[in-house]
């Protein structure tokens, strides 16, 4: 499984690209950066998108996505989320008044993109990659996943904060390799990542808790204004196993 990150930050400034995994060349796991991030070219190769909730940074990109393979595609896109998600989606952006409605373009018959509905933990397979989605804690209906293909696995929560279920699935996950977690906002602002549900440094070490297996556990999802003092309050906690999901860097599990 091959995992390029386009983007892994939870803001957007010079540098910091919105989330976005690129995942075997052809799936994108949420459409923070997807159209900046990449040449029109190798968009045209990408079929899927998996959103994981409808926040605008998970999700900014898809309509300039579509505008730059419009009309170059014999295939249309295919959109996975969950019922919510898509509601969302479609009310606030293809909308006609924000974007047009590419769901009902070219005709209602033969649209540029077709929606799939996730349910939580029931796991779907594309492009031989198997993705089962899991509930965690966050404003809005949001799902992290466990990630399949060839015997290996990798868990990748989008935002949340405290959370249970993910945990469990990953300490039960066949030959795991890693385990992607959000962690926006330095200690300094806890009150705020309480509220909007994600976690800090100090949250991340409780949440690490959870986990009874010695893996590698990668962050992303850092606001941009608190990179650095997350990275200084990040290695107090001593914990070999933490390093972060580089941007632009591509992974092999």
């Amino acid at each position: 499984m091959k995992i390029e990150v386009l983007g892994g930050y939870g803001g957007e400034a010079k540098g910091h690209r919105l989330t976005c995994l690129l995942i075997n060349d052809k799936i994108a796991l949420d459409a923070g950066s997807l159209s900046q991030a990449l040449p029109v070219e190798r968009q045209l190769e990408i079929g899927t998108v998996v959103v994981s909730h409808s926040h605008i940074d998970h999700t900014s990109s898809i309509p300039f996505f579509i505008d730059n393979v419009f009309g170059r595609r014999d295939d249309a896109l295919q959109i996975y989320t969950s019922q919510p998600t898509a509601y969302a989606v479609r009310k606030y952006l293809f909308n006609n008044a924000t974007w047009p409605d590419f769901t009902r373009l070219p005709n209602h018959l033969d649209p540029v993109v077709n929606f799939h509905e996730l349910s939580d933990e029931k796991p779907v397979e594309i492009h031989g990659v198997r993705f089962t989605p899991i509930p965690v804690n966050h404003p809005v209906p949001t799902h992290g996943f466990l990630i399949e293909q060839d015997g290996k696995s990798l868990v990748w929560s989008s935002d949340t904060g405290p959370t249970q279920r993910l945990w469990e699935i990953a300490n039960n996950a066949r030959n795991l390799q890693a385990v992607c977690i959000d962690t926006s906002f330095h200690n300094a602002m806890q009150s705020i990542a309480d509220v909007s549900y994600h976690l800090t440094p100090a949250t991340l070490e409780r949440e690490l808790a959870k986990l009874d297996r010695k893996i590698p556990v990668l962050l992303h999802h850092l606001k941009p204004s608190s990179v650095k003092p997350i990275r200084e309050e990040v290695k107090k906690l001593r914990n070999p196993d933490i390093d972060y999901l580089e941007q632009g860097k591509i992974y092999e599990f």
